[in-house]
C-alpha cells in the first residue's frame, strides 16, 4: 500500500493555485491507485515544534551521549515525531508558492525539522548521504515569470538541492506563472500546468 504525503506550504486554502494543480494531481494519483494512502499535512496548521535554544540543547546532549534532562528528551521527541511521520510516505506531493523569490517561512521551518543527522542524512568518507529514498512532485506557483535559471528564482533550485541533499532525486514539478499578470496569462499557465501534472501522475 502507497503512501503518498501531501505537503501543503500555502495559508490560501481554495484560492492557492498551487495547491489546486497539486489536488489535481493527487486525484488523478487516486485514480491509478485507489489502495494509495495520501496523508495531507497542511503546514500553517500544523503545531510544529520551535527549534530554539533548548530544544537544540537537548539535541546535542542527546545525539552526543551527553546527560540529558526530562525537558530535553521532551523537546527532542516531537522533533523526532515530525521526521518519523516524514519518513514513513512513500512519495511526496508538495504544494509551494513564491515568497519573496523563496520559500514561506513555514516550509522552511518544516525543512529544518525534517533535515537532522542520521535520521534524513548522514556524513561519510565520500560527502554527505541522503537516507529517504522516495520520489517527489511540485506543483509550484508564482506571482511573476521567472523561468529556469532566472536569479529571482530561489524557490526552485533550492526545494532541488535540499530534496537532494535528504536522498529525493526523482523529482518532477509544474509551475503556474505569473499569477499576477491577469486572468488570462495566469488561467493559461494553470491550464497548461495541470496537463502536464496529469501527465506525470499516470508514472508517478
Amino acid at each position: 500500500m502507497t503512501k503518498i504525503m501531501f505537503i501543503k506550504a500555502s495559508p490560501r486554502g481554495q484560492r492557492s493555485h498551487s495547491i489546486a494543480v497539486a489536488e489535481r494531481f493527487i486525484a488523478a494519483c487516486r485514480a491509478a491507485d485507489p489502495k494509495a494512502v495520501i496523508l495531507e499535512r497542511d503546514l500553517f496548521a500544523m503545531d510544529l515544534p520551535t527549534l530554539d535554544g533548548p530544544t537544540l540543547a537537548g539535541k546535542y546532549n542527546i545525539m552526543h551521549g551527553r546527560p540529558f534532562s526530562e525537558a530535553d528528551r521532551k523537546a527532542w521527541s516531537a522533533v523526532e515525531a515530525v521526521i518519523t511521520d516524514f519518513k514513513s510516505a512513500d512519495k511526496y506531493v508538495f504544494a509551494i508558492p513564491m515568497w519573496n523569490f523563496s520559500l514561506p517561512y513555514r516550509l522552511k521551518h518544516y525543512m529544518d525539522i525534517v533535515a537532522q543527522p542520521t535520521y534524513t542524512f548522514e556524513s561519510t568518507d565520500q560527502g554527505y548521504k541522503g537516507l529517504v529514498k522516495a520520489r517527489a512532485f511540485i506543483a509550484y506557483a508564482r506571482g511573476g515569470d521567472y523561468p529556469d535559471g532566472s536569479p529571482y528564482n530561489f524557490q526552485q533550485d533550492y526545494m532541488a538541492f535540499y530534496l537532494g541533499f535528504i536522498g529525493i532525486t526523482d523529482v518532477q514539478s509544474v509551475a503556474v506563472q505569473p499569477t499576477l499578470a491577469g486572468d488570462g496569462p495566469r488561467d493559461a499557465s494553470k491550464a497548461t500546468a495541470i496537463e502536464k501534472a496529469l501527465e506525470i501522475a499516470r508514472t508517478f
